[in-house]
């Protein structure tokens, strides 16, 4: 662990955990790709411009980080104490995400989608928390997400798949889950959208204890809006996502495993495995 002011706030992973990680993120990229889903690569910040579309700076300025070039006249540029000081960094034109779907609505913007679209991409994502706790909570981690395109029935009816997945596969590993529905002001300048959030929640995390290591999420229409994304009827596309934070999986096999880590990799691998009578359904004849 390491961080700033002595914050446990950002994780070098050991070979271990890496595998572990890894592992991980071979499981719920499989899950999407049967699904038929497809993988595009995002980069790690975006310019505040496109950021900026989804009332980012607005709703979770809380948790923005933003990035911009040293002042190289005089010696601003240099650090002092760790830190760089007011006037050390000229305007900050990119922005670090605090969640990896903006990627997959950014690629499709200005485009046009079938009813039924699913991707798949995973990201570092960037938050300023009020505090860091090790693996639980930190200043960057990665996180996997499915995001599903199309009609509102589609984007449901992957968030149920996924939710039933989820839970047998915590189950499988003797994790046990809660689902709560989670208070996001994500649609706080959207007047339609936040009433009716209050009136039907559109996030749900599952938890282990207090800490939230998945989550499914409805945003309606307000991406496809937001990044003029349609569907063949001209409508625009509704969106939904299943996100992973894929260090905080970490965090609760550590400890389930009471920190054996060989024995969490070989658990994963046989909870992920088909049923024998699934794998032999799947032979062919």
């Amino acid at each position: 662990m390491t961080g700033s002011d002595g914050e446990q706030a950002l994780a070098i992973l050991g070979p271990q955990a890496t595998a572990l990680v890894k592992e991980l993120d071979r499981i719920f990229t499989g899950w999407g790709l049967a699904d038929g889903a497809e993988e595009i690569s995002a980069p790690p910040l975006f310019p505040v411009t496109d950021l900026e579309k989804f009332d980012v700076y607005t709703n979770f300025p809380h948790l923005a980080w933003v990035a911009g070039s040293l002042e190289l006249t005089g010696d601003q540029f240099r650090p002092v104490e760790g830190k760089f000081g007011p006037g050390a960094v000229t305007e900050a034109r990119y922005g670090l995400p605090h969640a990896t779907c903006y990627g997959a609505y950014l690629f499709h913007e200005g485009g046009q989608v079938a009813d039924d679209s699913l991707v798949t991409l995973v990201n570092r994502c960037f938050r300023n928390e009020d505090h860091y706790s090790g693996l639980r909570r930190l200043a960057s981690f990665q996180m996997r997400e499915i995001v599903a395109l199309g009609s509102f029935e589609h984007t449901q009816e992957v968030l149920a798949r996924f939710t039933g997945r989820i839970q047998a596969f915590a189950a499988a590993l003797g994790i046990e889950l809660g689902r709560e529905a989670a208070g996001d002001p994500f649609f706080q300048n959207d007047s339609g959208r936040a009433l009716m959030q209050k009136l039907s929640p559109v996030k749900y995390e599952f938890q282990y204890g207090d800490l939230a290591i998945a989550s499914v999420n409805t945003h309606r229409n307000f991406f496809g809006e937001r990044c003029s994304i349609r569907l063949d009827s001209g409508e625009h596309a509704y969106t939904s996502c299943v996100a992973f934070g894929l260090e905080r999986w970490l965090a609760v096999l550590t400890e389930h495993f009471d920190t054996d880590l060989d024995a969490a990799l070989d658990a994963v691998r046989a909870a992920a495995a088909p049923a024998p009578a699934a794998a032999a359904s799947a032979e062919p004849s």
